[in-house]
């Protein structure tokens, strides 16, 4: 029976992915909702002069939430930078560290930091953002300011991303694919429409020639081939299973392979690289620092500094994120414990040692993929001037959690005895950032 079959008669299955719809509609009917106080049509102008920086970035991420002040205006954004924040001091907390290697327990522990973690970074930036909104005069973008205002835009804003961590967390547990992933996915996806409808007015307004459009167009379909290319590919490394003889029986002796995917972090680094270069800028209004505004006006896209940071936060994140998810400690000691060795490597520490040896070099090719994929594609819109409104990032982050969701439906198939989603290919798919 073909998979397709599959999504519609396995009744788990289909539960799974209508509950998955309905939370995103959720999550995108709350993005219409807006916040009290605040002149829609005088911040849809701030917002045009705010399209190429940090903001107009943070804005692409929640799917226009921001621009609107919407109660999800802050996304998903905190969650992640707090996840960042408590996944960093798990390698240099004790504490913390123990904890994650106290299995699920532990890890529940952690979760539970991280959700604390993220409400004070909404009061911080929710708070921010209502300062800086207050600042704006000409249009004055705050019907009434003061303290009454940026307490309710606090409390509003706050309440807005802890409902979509926890719509996020139950995409993951009751739904199909990553929930947190899924929101991102969702918000980026949500300005196709918008992009492709602007840059036909832009054409027929003779804005925007034909030649750029296909030019435009072809880089897209490069970057979408190049990310699905690199993003299936994989270093296998030969396993030799020793033969055990149990009474009358004889086990192993057979021949496998450990695949190491060249992209192992997947989206997570460029997720987490933006979620820190945003952060200065609601930092800075609420400090009402000339330093920090200064740093922010250089934290642009299309400035150098930001794309120096960004491929740098993007190779840190891209060994780190590896590091803590791949442990070649624990799959050494696995192959070791079942009679598995790699011809020609002893088993034990050498084994491991092989296997970080070669985890490294894929990891520095898959930085260096990530960087050209995040980062050309921004600089040739910005060069020709066209309003392409997904660079690398948003194109990386559409195709990777499309495969991963995709790879899971495929997961959930094959356990039920159905064939694959995709008839003469299987989709390989990471591990999901949670």
């Amino acid at each position: 029976m073909s998979g397709a079959d599959g999504l519609v008669k396995i009744p788990e299955l289909r539960k799974r992915i209508l509950f998955s719809l309905i939370m995103l509609a959720v999550y995108r009917i709350g993005i219409h909702v807006p916040t009290p106080g605040v002149d829609s049509a005088a911040l849809q102008q701030v917002f045009l002069s705010l399209k190429n920086t940090s903001l107009g970035y943070w804005n692409l991420f929640t799917g226009g939430a921001l621009e609107r002040f919407s109660i999800f205006a802050l996304g998903v954004m905190p969650y992640i930078s707090s996840s960042i924040i408590f996944q960093l001091l798990t390698v240099v907390w004790p504490y913390l560290h123990d904890l994650q290697k106290e299995g699920d327990q532990g890890r529940k522990k952690i979760t539970q930091y991280t959700r604390y973690g993220t409400v004070l970074l909404c009061l911080v930036q929710a708070y921010g953002i209502a300062t800086g909104l207050e600042s704006y005069k000409n249009p004055a973008v705050v019907l009434h300011g003061g303290m009454a205002f940026r307490l309710m835009t606090t409390v509003t804003l706050t309440a807005g991303t802890v409902f979509l961590m926890w719509v996020g967390e139950q995409i993951s547990e009751r739904g199909i694919g990553n929930g947190i992933s899924l929101l991102i996915y969702a918000g980026i996806a949500a300005r196709v429409p918008q992009g492709i409808g602007s840059t036909l007015s832009m054409y027929r307004s003779g804005e925007l020639g034909l030649l750029k459009i296909l030019l435009v167009g072809l880089v897209i379909v490069a970057t979408f081939f190049s990310i699905i290319f690199v993003e299936r590919g994989a270093r296998r490394i030969p396993i030799q299973y020793a033969k055990r003889v149990v009474g009358r029986k004889i086990y192993g002796g057979q021949n496998t392979n450990l695949p190491l995917k060249v992209n192992t972090a997947g989206v997570i680094p460029p997720i987490f690289a933006s979620s820190l270069i945003m952060f200065p800028a609601t930092i800075g209004a609420v400090l009402q620092s000339k330093a920090l505004e200064k740093l922010t006006s250089l934290l642009r896209p299309s400035e150098m500094l930001y794309n120096v940071l960004f491929v740098g936060l993007i190779f840190f994140f891209s060994f780190f994120y590896t590091a803590v998810t791949f442990k070649t400690d624990d799959v050494a000691d696995n192959l070791k414990k079942y009679g598995g060795f790699i011809p020609g490597i002893r088993p034990g520490q050498p084994t491991a040692q092989y296997i970080d040896y070669v985890l490294s070099r894929l990891t520095l090719g898959g930085a260096v993929y990530i960087s050209l994929i995040c980062v050309l594609p921004s600089l040739f819109t910005e060069l020709f001037k066209v309003p392409f409104y997904f660079g690398g990032t948003s194109v990386l982050i559409l195709v990777g959690v499309a495969l991963d969701t995709v790879a899971q439906v495929e997961t959930f198939l094959l356990s039920r005895n159905y064939e694959g989603f995709m008839k003469h290919t299987r989709v390989k798919g990471r591990a999901a950032y949670s």
